[in-house]
């Protein structure tokens, strides 16, 4: 019996030291990548811009940018950086792609509507959601251009090493050049819930740009193998009036604005719901503008309840657009009962299985904003000759996706 003893605790032993081994060759790997990573974002160049507006902080504490001339913002969604051994090649593509994208476009602000991190360890390898956050703020600050984020649910997972609050710190409080994130009033739910503004060179104000947290899981799906995403809750559907209504009152008619979230709103669904049923064709209250639905299933996925946020867009006249991202392969645009509603082009090289060899969802979101508070938007391809890579893009497959 004590051979057998000693025989079972040398196999346990050798486990334990292959184990051990593992753990640290892996956490090796992940910190000398993220390393090549972070130096590969440090290794483009800053955007070169020939009327470059700098924001300052109005009275209320919003970033407010000036100016006569037409307003861009170049949004992004679900980059999904996994910052762990697992996933540094798709990152190092995921870089690539921000970058030139970017660097084409010369936006005046970037907006990126959530899952800049992927802590997802059976795919990235890691639990820090921080890492992920780093990188790209990295890149961000070096490229020199504005930009804000609103949070997705997996910024931050219920078992990843950093909570929402962390991670909000972490934009807010890194002392970023750039970034105009603000985490919001403490009585509203959630983080990251800011406005920033446009106005012209009489202090008029053009355009308003919402920024709301969707949050992350609900019903009891904390790890949300289940598709249970949460809403807007109703203390930011309440802090949104009184916004409006405050910016109302510096306008001479109702003030233009645009929403931009993570989550689609689920009149997101019963659009193109209702689109879907009537034979891929208009409605009274849907128009088709452009794109297509490619997620299967219930092909939207919005928040499992019903808030008042789309309500109190139609009842104020203010909001005329909303900007999402979240379903990865969505990229329609309808507008439904007067109010666009957007999905953006994703990044995403890890999260959904053989993403990366494809191309035809992969882009980014041109919104342009007139003077007179007007916009126009369109989605553009990543693979389109016009986004020089500073590195080699990688070959993908150019699927075809069509409505009906």
């Amino acid at each position: 019996m004590k051979g057998k003893n000693k025989k079972a605790l040398k196999i346990i032993g050798i486990i334990a030291a292959v184990f051990a081994l593992f753990i640290a060759v892996t956490c090796c790997v992940t910190v000398i990548g993220n390393n090549a990573n972070i130096k590969k974002a440090q290794s483009f160049e800053t955007v070169q811009s020939e009327e470059r507006l700098i924001p300052q902080k109005d009275e209320n504490g919003y970033w407010t940018f000036t100016t006569d001339r037409d307003f861009k913002v170049l949004q992004l969604t679900d980059i999904h950086i996994g910052a762990g051994w697992m996933s540094l090649k798709k990152d190092s593509m995921a870089i690539n792609a921000v970058a030139a994208m970017i660097t084409a476009e010369k936006p005046d602000l970037v907006i990126v509507t959530g899952d800049i991190a992927y802590p997802v360890f059976f795919q990235a390898g890691t639990f820090n959601n921080l890492s992920g956050a780093k990188i790209f703020s990295t890149l961000m600050e070096k490229l020199g251009v504005y930009w804000t984020i609103t949070l997705g649910n997996h910024d931050s997972e219920i078992y990843s090493y950093y909570n929402r609050e962390k991670v909000s710190d972490f934009y807010a409080g890194s002392g970023f050049k750039h970034c105009l994130y603000q985490p919001g009033p403490e009585e509203v739910d959630g983080y990251g819930n800011h406005v920033i503004n446009v106005k012209n060179s009489k202090g008029e104000l053009t355009q308003s740009f919402f920024m709301f947290d969707s949050h992350s899981y609900t019903d009891g799906d904390y790890f949300g193998i289940f598709w249970k995403y949460d809403n807007i809750h109703d203390n930011q559907v309440e802090w949104y009036r009184q916004t409006v209504k405050n910016l109302n009152a510096n306008c001479t008619d109702v003030a233009k604005s645009t929403a931009f979230f993570h989550i689609p709103l689920t009149e997101q669904r019963d659009a193109w719901y209702e689109f879907m049923d009537n034979g891929y064709k208009d409605t009274e209250n849907v128009k088709f503008i452009y794109g297509v639905a490619g997620e299967d299933g219930k092909i939207v996925y919005p928040g499992m309840g019903e808030d008042g946020l789309f309500e109190a867009m139609l009842e104020f006249g203010s909001t005329k657009a909303v900007f999402c991202g979240h379903d990865h392969e969505n990229n329609f645009s309808v507008d439904y009962k007067g109010i666009r509603l957007s999905y953006a082009m994703s990044i995403d090289y890890l999260a959904y299985p053989g993403i990366y060899k494809q191309g035809i969802q992969r882009g980014c979101t041109v919104i342009t904003y007139s003077p007179d508070g007007s916009f126009d938007c369109k989605n553009e391809n990543y693979y389109q000759d016009k986004y020089v890579s500073l590195y080699e893009k990688e070959p993908v497959t150019m699927q075809e996706v069509v409505n009906g």
